[in-house]
């Protein structure tokens, strides 16, 4: 008599998207409770943005001045945030760059919006766009000038 392992009988699985280092390939992976990976020594320098090229974001070490390009795709939308001389801690694993830590919050001024209404409602929103080009939904009460708080 076959006996497959059902859901219940596998106890608790933990469920991971994994990143390869170096090609960016991800793969789905399965881990049960008692399986431990293994850390990574990934060394943390403070780079200053410099500049958005075609294909990369440009870094320097404000210490050494070495410059370092980024894919763009390992930054994605938040790309359009990143502002000239803003410092940011990058990732390095064997000397390579392998991620950004990008700010939780990030203030950015509204180039566009309808004109500031001061309704009772305190949850209805209207759409504006940003300095950067990014469109956002903001308040009410928001008015074209103004800085807002982005997560």
């Amino acid at each position: 008599m076959w006996s497959k392992a059902g859901a219940a009988k596998m106890g608790g699985v933990v469920k991971a998207s994994l990143s390869n280092l170096h090609s960016a390939r991800m793969l789905e992976q399965h881990f049960r409770p008692q399986e431990r990976l293994q850390d990574l020594e990934l060394e943390r320098h403070i780079m200053e943005f410099i500049y958005s090229g075609e294909d990369s974001v440009t870094f320097m070490n404000p210490v050494t001045f070495e410059q370092v390009g980024i894919a763009r795709e390992m930054i994605g939308l938040a790309e359009k945030f990143l502002q000239p001389e803003m410092e940011l801690p990058v990732e390095f694993f064997e000397g390579k760059p392998v991620s950004v830590i990008l700010p939780q919050i990030v203030e950015a001024k509204v180039e566009t919006t309808a004109p500031p209404i001061h309704a009772q409602q305190d949850s209805a929103f209207k759409e504006a766009t940003l300095e950067n080009g990014v469109k956002i939904r903001v308040p009410l009460f928001i008015g074209p000038g103004e800085t807002v708080r982005v997560e």
